[in-house]
């Protein structure tokens, strides 16, 4: 199978006054295509930060970021403007819904990002919104405001899904239908699907787990059997 993303090396430096934080130190590891992928690590790990650069919202300090064989490591603000457009969808904790839209609304603005996004319609009506097209954001629950959200992250076609503690807002029984629809995406629809979470019980159902503390990679497992999200137990 294809790698759709290769980290290799890839260090991350903020300088803070006189002090400087690696937030990520010579992180390596692959993605293939279609993979339901958990990164794993407590606050402060590094996650988020890995997270950032994959979906091109910071650059690099070395290594080399390739996705599907292009090196974005390399590219300048207006190409990661356009790599975000075309291959990243982004789901996060909060949903970041415009509240005067609609949920119909909300996904369909995505069109005016990329030329080749999906019907919004048909999209809502794949992850069970079909009945509130017409809501607006404060009109919906929690897990149809995510889903809204995940929704429109879809509608835009993306080579992968980027998802940042996206049941942290949830009760765990919402949490669960959330986690099970990203999962069907990726068993499905072969979305690669990438969730940063400090949730250690979602490993079981991930076909791959990386974990990180303190900057750096410290295991990476493959689950050649991964549970059901709903087999989990929470």
């Amino acid at each position: 199978m294809k790698h759709l993303i290769e980290f290799k090396e890839v260090s991350k430096e903020y300088i803070l006054g006189e002090k400087k934080l690696l937030a990520a130190n010579k992180i390596s590891f692959t993605i293939d295509e279609g993979e339901f992928v958990v990164v794993l690590g407590p606050s402060g790990a590094g996650k988020s930060t890995v997270l950032n650069l994959l979906g091109g919202m910071d650059f690099a300090t070395s290594g080399e970021i390739i996705i599907n064989d292009k090196n974005i490591s390399k590219y300048n603000d207006e190409k990661l403007t356009e790599y975000r457009a075309e291959n990243v969808g982004f789901v996060f904790q909060f949903y970041n819904l415009i509240p005067t839209l609609t949920a119909y609304e909300n996904v369909a603005l995505t069109k005016d990002v990329v030329k080749s996004a999906l019907d919004a319609a048909k999209v809502l009506g794949s992850v069970g919104l079909e009945d509130h097209l017409n809501k607006f954001p404060s009109q919906l629950s929690g897990g149809e405001q995510q889903r809204v959200s995940i929704a429109r992250a879809i509608c835009k076609n993306p080579t992968m899904l980027l998802c940042d503690e996206p049941t942290g807002a949830l009760d765990s029984e919402t949490g669960v239908v959330i986690l099970s629809l990203l999962q069907k995406m990726s068993r499905e629809d072969k979305k690669t699907v990438i969730i940063v979470t400090h949730n250690s019980a979602l490993a079981q159902a991930a076909d791959k787990v990386i974990r990180i503390k303190n900057g750096k990679v410290r295991d990476i497992t493959i689950n050649d059997s991964p549970l059901a999200v709903s087999e989990v137990n929470w």
